[in-house]
């Protein structure tokens, strides 16, 4: 998945602004039990990752960014959100 379908660059890749991240409003575990493309809608402006997939780790950088959600997906759904 893209940068830009992330949401942390927007399509003509320029980084988008934290005033862009609709998700903000709800916590975290708000996320829990979502597909990947409801998550993917909600975080649309956010800083975000997909951090393990079906039981598959994925590589991330190591840095710490607090406004960034990493996510695993499991069949399709969030069954975890860490800010980080």
């Amino acid at each position: 998945m893209s940068e830009a379908a992330r949401g942390g660059l927007s399509p003509d890749g320029a980084q988008e602004t934290r005033a862009q991240c609709r998700a903000d409003a709800l916590p975290d575990d708000a996320l829990q039990g979502k597909t990947e493309a409801e998550a993917a809608a909600l975080l649309s402006g956010c800083t975000w990752r997909i951090g393990e997939r079906d039981g598959k780790a994925l590589p991330g950088t190591m840095d710490y960014q607090a406004q960034r959600r990493t996510l695993g997906i499991e069949k399709g759904k969030v069954i975890w959100v860490r800010r980080g």
